[in-house]
């Protein structure tokens, strides 16, 4: 029955509330994650996923379920964030591609693009673990497919996707023994059941209004990305396509005598529809316009009712775009490297091992694939390594990779130190498999500890963890638990170098509510156990964790 069906305009109701919802629990699912580090994030990602995809169906004027889906599919690969972003990405990339002809969604329908998501999702990770939100989405999928073959229609269809989805969430702990030790289901499962119960929301036909209300686009992420170019100057700016292509400049003399603020002011609407960047300012008997315009001429038309136009500029802006693409063009080099930074010091320590573009984010912000996209493209670059320097960011990269037009190489650098290491070996006049085959073993090479506090209690690996105690992680375990900076990082410390007691040289970065003097202690505590390890202390400037150590 076609009233059974799911038309677009509903299926777009039911992506607006699966956000809102997401937007509305994002803290209670970040809250979740199993390692208690102040950066867990997986509410976060998804939520910030989800935001990049309402953006694009806001901006989409078609009216099939075939192209809202496309839209939101198109949307979440490009702002996905972190592991559970780009697998949300991937699951809706398969929802979209079953969808693609169909102007309306039958329950047949919905089955199958429950189920293509959940293949794409799978396809997309190399080594998938069960008791994640893969596992959810596969036991909701098959159970749809069951019901459907049972003869349910497309609205109950969605309480069994409801019911099949909280059994999924309920069994990952029996699938993930941290999950069960820590005492939570698994936080993207959560994040994916969120999504389905707004869907369900939509479909019953709930108020979500205030919900609604909720969902705050995220801002483009503004001066994210240095590129450092030849001459070791940083560019800002962006070469995407130029919407008004005419930059159009005049002052209006001898003003004709009924000219009041009322009449400029639908003077300056009247410019707004046909461009932007409007600027009418009235002063000393004249008015001084600009608008960028693919229209000039109806511009200055608007004007002549005022009075006399006069110092006329117009500006193709869009030559001067493809002038300053070819300018980039004749400079493209043969290999770069892109990098992800926590911390101004960080940033400026790639910046001197001649990392083309640097990407400000890691532990506390994964930046979405677009912006890994966006740094690859002004790397300016045939060849260009990715350094993502955390575990959670490599997925995101190697998205972008495949969609970047240039040759990209991931580099799983999983810490900031290891990047760092693999960014010291890096040599231009190397083959590439050489530079990658470099880097895999420099990276090797390098033990990564980190130091921070814990955001509530668990228990991890048999230790027990309380809210607010002090944590030192060594290769992504905690390995100390102490109740003062100083002794967790000195305790982590003299573990690291008991792997490494030979020769060793270690780098100790201090965040940024680390005082020098205080690294200074630290380090003067280890040289003194150590005399003969060379140490090296940086400013790093990261947030949230008190040191990176790094002992190679």
């Amino acid at each position: 029955m076609d009233e059974l069906n799911i038309s677009g305009a509903m299926l777009r109701e039911m992506f607006l509330a699966g956000a809102a919802l997401l937007e509305r629990d994002k803290a209670k699912i970040d809250a979740l994650n199993v390692f208690p580090v102040p950066d867990g994030d997986t509410g976060t990602n998804m939520c910030m996923t989800m935001q990049s995809a309402m953006k694009e169906l806001n901006a989409c004027k078609g009216t099939t379920v075939g192209e809202i889906s496309q839209a939101v599919s198109l949307g979440a690969l490009k702002g996905a964030r972190g592991n559970s972003g780009v697998i949300l990405s991937q699951l809706f990339r398969g929802f979209a591609s079953a969808l693609k002809a169909h102007d309306v969604m039958d329950e047949i329908a919905l089955a199958e693009a429950l189920r293509l998501g959940s293949e794409a999702a799978y396809k997309a990770v190399m080594r998938p673990k069960e008791g994640t939100m893969l596992t959810v989405s596969r036991m909701v999928a098959e159970a749809a497919q069951s019901a459907v073959n049972a003869g349910t229609n497309t609205y109950k269809l969605i309480d069994t996707i409801i019911e099949s989805g909280d059994s999924a969430l309920a069994m990952t702990p029996q699938l993930l023994p941290v999950l069960k030790e820590a005492g939570v289901v698994d936080s993207g499962g959560v994040g994916l059941m969120t999504i389905y119960y707004g869907f369900k929301m939509a479909l019953d036909g709930e108020d979500i209004d205030s919900l609604m209300s909720n969902i705050t686009v995220s801002k483009p992420e503004e001066k994210q990305i240095s590129v450092i170019d030849s001459n070791n100057s940083v560019i800002f700016g962006d070469l995407e396509e130029i919407e008004f292509g005419y930059c159009t400049e005049f002052f209006i003399i001898r003003l004709e005598e009924e000219l009041n603020d009322d009449i400029l002011a639908k003077f300056r609407t009247n410019l707004m529809s046909i461009g932007d960047s409007v600027v009418v300012v009235h002063d000393s008997g004249m008015v001084k316009v600009h608008v960028h315009t693919n229209c000039p001429g109806k511009a200055l038309q608007l004007a002549l009712r005022y009075g006399e136009v006069d110092r006329i500029k117009i500006e193709n802006m869009r030559e001067q775009n493809r002038e300053l693409q070819r300018q980039i063009k004749q400079k493209e080099q043969e290999t770069a490297i892109v990098a992800v930074a926590a911390g101004k010091g960080i940033a400026h320590i790639f910046k001197d091992l001649s990392v083309a573009s640097v990407i400000e984010g890691g532990q506390t912000m994964n930046p979405s694939v677009d912006t890994i996209l966006q740094a690859i493209k002004r790397a300016n670059a045939r060849n260009v390594f990715i350094l993502p320097n955390n575990s959670n960011i490599i997925f995101a990269a190697q998205q972008a990779a495949e969609l970047a037009e240039c040759n990209v190489i991931v580099v799983p650098t999983k810490t900031i130190m290891q990047g760092i290491s693999a960014a010291m070996v890096f040599n231009p006049s190397s083959s590439i498999e050489g530079m990658y085959n470099d880097m895999l073993e420099s990276i090797s090479r390098v033990h990564s500890g980190a130091v921070t506090y814990a955001v509530r209690t668990t228990a991890y690996n048999g230790t027990s963890i309380n809210e607010g105690d002090i944590i030192g992680i060594l290769e992504g375990d905690i390995k100390t638990v102490a109740q003062s900076v100083h002794e967790a990082s000195y305790d982590l410390l003299k573990r690291m170098i008991e792997l490494q007691p030979e020769d060793t040289i270690i780098t100790i970065f201090f965040g940024e509510d680390v005082t020098e003097e205080d690294a200074g202690v630290l380090c003067a505590k280890i040289q003194e156990e150590y005399p003969e390890a060379e140490i090296i202390v940086q400013e790093g400037g990261q947030p949230l964790y008190y040191y990176y150590f790094s002992v190679e």
